[in-house]
């Protein structure tokens, strides 16, 4: 059985709580994790290309084994990294002993009341599309919620119709839109390759 094969097999029996399901899997040797790569995802490294994170903070929703979080850190933003899943935590911290990142367990649908707005750049890379469609647009108002600043969405594309039998569950473009929640703003949402790189802001009032 293969890496995907495993993840939809448990997204399938357990739709918010598979991740715990599938790291723990993996912790026990029973399962692999499809995106454990030892580098940041695409997008990500081309929309972050030559930008300075330094006095910055950043957030990372679903950080998993940390590829992204690593990533910005490497770019001087303070990160804060989180996951649903225990498990995965315990082991991105085994990896990354040094590291400058809080990884930290929590849960996106019910995330900590002081995150409200907190961060300057908050990353969100194909965690809501593992999500039933039913719990897309509340998932996508918390990640809103999150935003202080700006807002990058990545998450694989489908075209409007029936829901596919999933999972995963890739994002229509109204889908994407609903990021543009809490005060955010749309800036840009481009199609590539498949993906949607979608980005985000808030705008300050000025006095």
């Amino acid at each position: 059985m293969s890496a995907d094969d495993d993840a939809r097999r448990l997204q399938a029996a357990n739709p918010t709580g598979w991740f715990e399901d599938l790291y723990a899997a993996a912790d026990a040797g029973t399962a692999a994790v499809p995106w454990d790569v030892p580098h940041p995802q695409a997008h990500l490294a081309e929309w972050a290309n030559g930008l300075d994170g330094t006095g910055r903070s950043a957030l990372v929703v679903g950080c998993g084994f940390g590829r992204d979080s690593e990533f910005l850190a490497s770019l001087g933003f303070d990160v804060t990294a989180f996951d649903v899943s225990p498990t995965a935590i315990a082991a991105v911290r085994a990896r990354h002993p040094g590291s400058a990142v809080s990884y930290v367990v929590a849960d996106l649908l019910n995330p900590p009341a002081g995150w409200h707005r907190a961060f300057d750049l908050v990353v969100e890379n194909m965690t809501v599309q593992a999500l039933p469609p039913a719990l897309h647009a509340e998932a996508a108002g918390r990640v809103a919620g999150l935003t202080g600043g700006t807002l990058l969405v990545l998450a694989v594309a489908r075209d409007e119709g029936p829901e596919p039998d999933g999972p995963p569950w890739p994002l229509t473009r109204a889908e994407v839109g609903a990021f543009a929640a809490d005060g955010l703003t749309e800036r840009s949402v481009v199609r590539d390759n498949g993906r949607w790189v979608a980005e985000f802001v808030r705008q300050v009032a000025m006095n």
